[in-house]
């Protein structure tokens, strides 16, 4: 009984946690300018920091960060990467929110540094097609990865293996393309629960590099068997006309290689 509600208990204190650490934009007191990214709105209550950076443009995460941010709102800017380290200073971070940005890569150390810490990530509407297994490692956080353009094979489901998805985004997690036709626009949790083992599956390759090969031998047999027959035919047509020119060669034989020479 517990056990089903501990998403639901989880999702109210996240909720909760934002709430109070936001009040400190109107109650708290507001983190000094200079600890807080220019582009961003910071406040401070029970020594934690909420930084909030959503809708402001933003093309890459801000390098000067305060330490003690345990909320990092980014959503809604124009973020195409999540570099290696991009948060390794921000050992109290508990929720990360990235989502609606253009997102195409996320580097295998990208969360280095918080994965022990981080209770929340939103990825979701970003433009990911994969991500490296080693980006998630370690990682404890409920993590939003839909509306993103997955293409759904092997190491995909390697990282879903590892993450705690999401249960009320989980199902928006589809194969927009994938390494069996098939699976095209289902999501990835339905497909992976109807029993399939995308690490089994072989593109059929193999049958067609062999047909290119033998292809390839056949037209250069082809081509040296043509070769070798006009090169010869040239020759019997020299060597017959040097024949008639001798002046010994007698009327019959000359008829007969007249004869000869225009079957060649």
């Amino acid at each position: 009984m517990w056990e089903s509600r501990r998403p639901l208990v989880s999702a109210a204190v996240s909720a909760l946690l934002r709430v109070l650490l936001f009040s400190g934009i109107f109650l708290g007191t507001p983190t000094p300018a200079l600890a807080c990214p220019k582009s961003c709105h910071c406040a401070e209550r029970s020594g934690l920091t909420a930084v909030q950076c959503t809708s402001r443009n933003l093309d890459h995460i801000p390098a000067d960060l305060p330490r003690d941010t345990a909320v990092l709102l980014l959503a809604s800017n124009r973020i195409t990467a999540i570099p290696s380290q991009a948060f390794k200073e921000l050992r109290h971070l508990q929720e990360l929110d990235l989502s609606d940005n253009h997102i195409e890569t996320v580097d295998a150390g990208a969360f280095q540094g918080v994965a022990g810490s981080l209770g929340s990530l939103d990825l979701s509407h970003n433009r990911l097609r994969s991500v490296p297994r080693e980006a998630f490692a370690r990682l404890q956080a409920k993590v939003s990865l839909s509306d993103n353009p997955w293409h759904c094979e092997c190491s995909l489901q390697e990282v879903l293996r590892e993450l705690r998805l999401d249960p009320q985004t989980v199902n928006k997690v589809v194969c927009r393309t994938a390494a069996q036709e098939e699976h095209t626009g289902k999501p990835v949790v339905q497909v992976l629960n109807s029993g399939v083992n995308l690490c089994n599956f072989h593109p059929k390759t193999t049958d067609v590099a062999m047909f290119v090969t033998m292809f390839g031998w056949f037209a250069m047999v082809i081509g040296y068997v043509i070769y070798y027959v006009r090169h010869n035919h040239e020759d019997a047509r020299r060597h017959l006309e040097y024949l008639k020119s001798l002046p010994q060669v007698s009327t019959q034989i000359s008829k007969n290689l007249d004869t000869i020479s225009t079957v060649l």
